[in-house]
């Protein structure tokens, strides 16, 4: 099947961006094809979009594993962006100009996206991330030794490390906390280093994707678990390889950060 297709850009996370009826069942699969970055386009996830009652759009992401995701902090925003560019559900047209606020219903809930700046395929948008949910810290156990994070639940799961230094390697160690019996869906994790009390980096390792350049609720996750412990202040400068986003936490979370849109065409799935 020929199916069209937008890919989108926020941060370093890429996805591809398909209405949800070209692939009706086949959502794990199409997606596994599509984001090989070998033989398919390439993508850390596609949002699979659909009408809805409520909302601008309904997004389901599926990672590109082929397991779904309650959301994307990033993978919203490209969805907003396209919103925006393309307009969506409501039949009327609308663009930038005149649409300033998209509401995505997530696996996590409605998510309000307001409309920051725009120039040509740049969109920013400041997003309303809801209530976190903040854990006490716990101890993992790993081969050698130990490791102790927070969990932070944005609508889907986090667990923070605060570390001095990216060490070499710290992948192999991320994977196997992602796999801790005790996350029963897994789940993503971040490294953190204080850099100042404005101001973390952060590495980010998501759930059915690995390493990736940036994450939305992955910031989010990293610039809450450094307020509540008193490491950092909001509003919070995350930095990832992928780019910067900012978080302010007082009671709701939001998350503000760039989406650009890429290209449109059509693949084979």
């Amino acid at each position: 099947m020929l199916i069209p297709f937008v890919k989108a850009n926020a941060g370093g996370n890429d996805f591809v961006i398909i209405e949800g009826k070209f692939a009706v069942g086949k959502f794990a699969e199409a997606t596994k094809q599509i984001c090989d970055r070998h033989a398919g386009l390439g993508a850390d996830g596609v949002e699979w979009i659909f009408p809805t009652q409520g909302a601008d759009v309904h997004a389901r992401l599926f990672n590109a594993d082929g397991g779904e995701a309650e959301i994307s902090g990033n993978g919203t925003r490209c969805v907003a962006a396209y919103v925006c560019a393309n307009g969506f559900a409501p039949a009327e047209a609308y663009s930038a100009h005149n649409k300033t606020s998209v509401k995505i219903l997530t696996g996590a809930g409605i998510k309000t996206c307001e409309l920051v700046s725009h120039t040509e395929n740049e969109y920013e948008f400041a997003i309303a991330m809801g209530r976190p949910d903040v854990g006490e810290e716990v101890v993992i156990q790993l081969p050698g030794h130990d490791v102790i994070g927070i969990s932070v639940s944005m609508g889907n799961p986090h667990f923070v490390v605060f570390v001095d230094d990216f060490a070499d390697g710290w992948q192999r160690e991320a994977a196997n906390i992602a796999k801790d019996p005790r996350f029963r869906r897994g789940t993503n994790v971040e490294l953190v280093k204080i850099s100042d009390g404005a101001n973390i980096e952060a590495r980010l390792f998501e759930r059915g994707v690995g390493e990736t350049q940036s994450s939305g609720t992955g910031s989010c996750a990293s610039a809450v678990a450094a307020i509540s412990c008193g490491r950092a202040q909001s509003p919070v400068q995350v930095h990832a390889p992928g780019g910067t986003q900012t978080v302010s936490w007082d009671k709701e979370v939001i998350l503000q950060g760039s989406a650009r849109l890429i290209c449109r065409g059509e693949v084979f799935v």
